[in-house]
């Protein structure tokens, strides 16, 4: 295969090697949207699979650096936003169990929570560092800078497709699925969903499971455009209000639907208390599911038919494939599912109209 270079790339898109250079190398000088083309056009041209596809980072001498365990350690880059963070119901446990494998392996491990622009990895000693897990939504240009160190990289429950890297989800459709099975096993017919499908990929990967699953039982699903499918402040239960108003419009018009398909379990459990608080009782008039299986879903009164998402088992598999990365470079990228189940619990019921 032909050797992709900077000229290359430069031709493509009209602009000067310079330009070119400038933003594959990060240290600037380039506006955003110049550069957001070069690292799209680079990655269409095939520039960042090839081996030396990346542009190490200079380490600032005055810089203090970490310590590291002699057989190394592996960075896990987990953005502070949308509450990915070690308190979360379900991050923290991802991270729980890239931390347990980490330690079966004899590795340390560096957290980056809060990156500072676009040159975090500065501040890292290369030396002792294997790879890096990226856990959550994480910026294309964070990714980037990551990539360009040459260091391995796995994601979880996330992709990219101008970064190369393996992968790993929970089986998302497959879930979602099997929930939607169980709705209409219980004679459900008037379904409907709950989420954002540009929240995440896992979301997106929900909805498209959702849609796909009805249409195969010739049920129609609803439109691309539902307001249900745009909600806003899901981490914070913000939509609630706009639920409530949407609920009682569809009471009025006698087309409330049967069952709620939530994206995930905050949306669930958010929603069962708006409908409560407008007189609907879960599951006698309105079935709920959630996905995830956090904590709060057994909490929650009624509890949550959810999906279980071996939440530490995808930081595990992580550690693992990075392993498994390091020890054979050249292989083909990998997207892993793993498998989920259903967790029936008190809120579905047969439709009551």
């Amino acid at each position: 295969m032909k050797k992709i270079t900077m000229q290359q790339i430069a031709d493509h898109l009209g602009v000067s090697k310079f330009v070119v250079s400038k933003a594959l190398s990060g240290k600037g000088g380039v506006n955003e949207t110049t550069k957001e083309r070069v690292i799209q056009a680079a990655s269409q041209l095939g520039y960042f699979t090839q081996k030396n596809g990346y542009v190490k980072n200079a380490i600032p001498a005055n810089i203090p650096l970490p310590t590291v365990p002699s057989k190394g350690s592996v960075l896990v880059l987990m953005p502070n936003i949308r509450f990915q963070n070690k308190e979360s119901l379900y991050w923290g446990k991802v991270l729980e169990g890239i931390s347990r494998e980490l330690e079966l392996q004899g590795l340390g491990m560096i957290i980056i929570s809060e990156p500072q622009g676009d040159h975090f990895l500065h501040a890292i000693n290369p030396e002792g560092i294997r790879g890096m897990v990226g856990v959550g939504q994480i910026a294309t240009s964070l990714l980037l800078e990551a990539h360009r160190t040459g260091f391995p990289m796995v994601l979880v429950d996330h992709e990219d497709y101008l970064i190369p890297s393996d992968t790993i989800f929970a089986n998302n459709p497959d879930g979602i699925t099997k929930v939607v099975h169980h709705l209409i096993g219980l004679g459900h017919r008037k379904l409907h969903f709950l989420g954002n499908s540009a929240f995440s990929r896992s979301f997106r990967d929900r909805w498209i499971g959702f849609r796909s699953t009805l249409e195969d039982n010739n049920i129609q699903p609803q439109a691309d455009h539902d307001d249900m499918l745009m909600l806003e402040g899901i981490e914070t239960g913000q939509f609630q209000e706009h639920f409530i108003e949407w609920a009682k419009t569809r009471i009025d018009a006698n087309s409330l639907p049967t069952a709620l398909v939530c994206a995930n379990d905050s949306i669930a459990v958010t929603v069962t208390a708006a409908l409560h608080s407008i007189g609907l009782r879960v599951p006698e008039d309105i079935s709920v599911t959630g996905f995830d299986n956090i904590d709060d879903t057994l909490r929650s009164q009624p509890s949550i038919t959810t999906v279980n998402v071996p939440k530490e088992q995808l930081g595990q598999r992580a550690v693992r494939k990075l392993l498994d990365r390091l020890a054979n470079p050249g292989t083909a990228y990998e997207k892993i599912l793993i498998a989920v189940d259903v967790v029936h619990r008190d809120s579905t019921a047969g439709p009551n109209q």
